[in-house]
């Protein structure tokens, strides 16, 4: 009988590993690669990633690799991979985000990461729903304040009327009144470095600063900003108590744990998430109002029917005024659905199995709350904006619908969500109660360049206003 020499052995061996290999990569997502080394299909992705992964829905499924900057991003675009998403412990956000935060705040990953839990507990305590009723009043004094500039009357793009109002209000609520500029000339600087490092931000966090010099020209310009005002922010205490502004809290924990070097940095990330999205949601839930002439003729009757018919007074809003105006915090919310972020993400740390496909570790597991958002199963008609469907959502116990994921889940729920809902109504409930509205242009469609937060309108969005008498 004749022996198996040593290197007929290895050969088999070889062979046994590449076939196990095969079958592994077998197992994985289909893989949208590209032929450049480490740009991948970044070129094609990066110019309208919300069409070119619905054009990869349709041809792979529900699940598939997109390689891109050298990074593999592998998209779950159906409720299947949710759980994983959300409980496992092979998937982690921490690591899937601290490289865009060491890029687009300029914060080391060893800070972020000693630093971000304690913030959040302090964040989600700060502005959980327990504490709601103490920023209701002051929101209403600064809503009044900013409304008054507009006058009785006029007509401007809608989009820059919810920036000229919620920019000042959520700085002076959130950071301190010192922060915004009040001279005209400075204001518009603000919100053109602001707008600039927003609207480039997701570029921002995946290419070299070299290559966005006007993104990295306003990011240095907010740093500046926070750097120049910092010891005046801390200094500042409340007039009514001693409690300290959000920044303050924070300003407080990064301090005290790393380095008041890093305190701008953490000004500047604070800004960002805090106006980002808030402002976005409060235009696009006025634009859908103000384009369902039956939505906001409804709206309109019960904000008479609590407050009154004229709109000359400083009214003020309370918790039980929000109970009435439930139909208002349908809109939010549905607006929030028809317009999500088009992903939210996790870092793979271990391979993970959905819908019998393996994600490797290293992977970028993206859960997409746009297309999430769009199942007919959970929400019949996806496409049409019907804030009735919200009635079903147990809203008193702070229950969202079923595959509602705009706000994130899990662990890293955002913290803030509650505070900018409540923004967010009051904010149209002033508006609506001071001015008959009407838009002068269709309701635009949404920008597709970006995947990060609510996306932004393509065009312009023209509101006329005139004091309700």
């Amino acid at each position: 009988m004749e022996l198996i020499s040593p290197m007929m052995i290895i050969i088999l061996g070889c062979l046994a590993l590449f076939l196990l290999l095969q079958r592994k990569n077998l197992r994985r997502p289909p893989c949208i690669k590209g032929w450049i080394p480490w740009i991948g299909v970044g070129f094609e992705f990066g110019k309208a990633p919300l069409e070119f992964i619905e054009k990869a829905r349709i041809k792979y499924g529900p699940i598939f690799t997109v390689f891109a900057m050298g990074n593999r991003m592998t998209f779950v675009t159906e409720e299947e991979g949710i759980n994983v998403f959300l409980k496992s412990k092979k998937v982690d956000f921490e690591q899937a985000v601290q490289n865009l935060v060491y890029r687009t705040a300029s914060i080391p990953k060893n800070v972020f990461l000693a630093l971000h839990e304690k913030l959040y507990i302090m964040l989600k305590g700060k502005m959980g729903t327990v504490n709601l009723h103490q920023f209701a009043g002051q929101l209403t004094e600064e809503l009044h304040e900013q409304l008054e500039s507009l006058g009785t009357h006029g007509t401007m793009d809608l989009n820059n009327l919810v920036r000229h109002l919620l920019y000042p209000v959520t700085v002076n609520m959130l950071f301190n009144k010192s922060l915004f500029p009040t001279n005209k000339k400075k204001i518009k600087e603000f919100h053109q470095h602001f707008q600039a490092y927003d609207e480039d931000f997701e570029y921002g966090s995946q290419l070299p600063e070299s290559l966005l010099r006007n993104w990295s020209k306003s990011k240095k310009w907010l740093l500046a900003l926070f750097e120049k005002n910092i010891s005046d922010i801390k200094a500042c205490t409340s007039a009514k108590d001693n409690s300290m502004t959000l920044l303050q809290a924070t300003l407080d924990i990064v301090e005290t744990v790393a380095s008041k070097e890093n305190s701008p940095s953490y000004g500047l990330l604070l800004l960002w998430a805090s106006l980002s999205n808030a402002v976005p949601v409060a235009f696009w839930t006025l634009a859908y109002v103000l384009s369902h002439p039956d939505v906001y003729k409804a709206i309109m009757e019960r904000i008479s029917s609590v407050f009154g018919t004229a709109g000359k007074h400083k009214i003020k809003v309370s918790e039980d005024d929000l109970e009435k105006l439930l139909l208002i915090k349908w809109c939010v919310l549905e607006t929030i659905r028809l317009r999500a972020p088009g992903v939210i993400t996790r870092k793979v740390v271990e391979p993970v199995e959905i819908l019998n496909y393996i994600i490797p570790s290293g992977d970028l597991l993206m859960l997409s709350p746009f297309w999430l958002h769009r199942n007919p199963k959970y929400f019949p008609e996806p496409e049409l904006f019907k804030p009735e469907r919200w009635k079903k959502a147990n809203l008193e116990k702070h229950y969202f619908l079923d595959c509602f994921m705009a706000f994130g889940g899990g662990k890293f729920q955002c913290p803030g969500r509650w505070f900018a809902l409540l923004e967010i109504q009051m904010c149209i409930i002033l508006i609506l109660y001071k001015y008959d509205c009407s838009l002068l242009d269709p309701l635009p469609k949404q920008s597709s360049l970006h995947l990060v937060g609510v996306p932004q309108p393509e065009g312009q969005c023209r509101i006329e206003y005139k004091q309700r008498i």
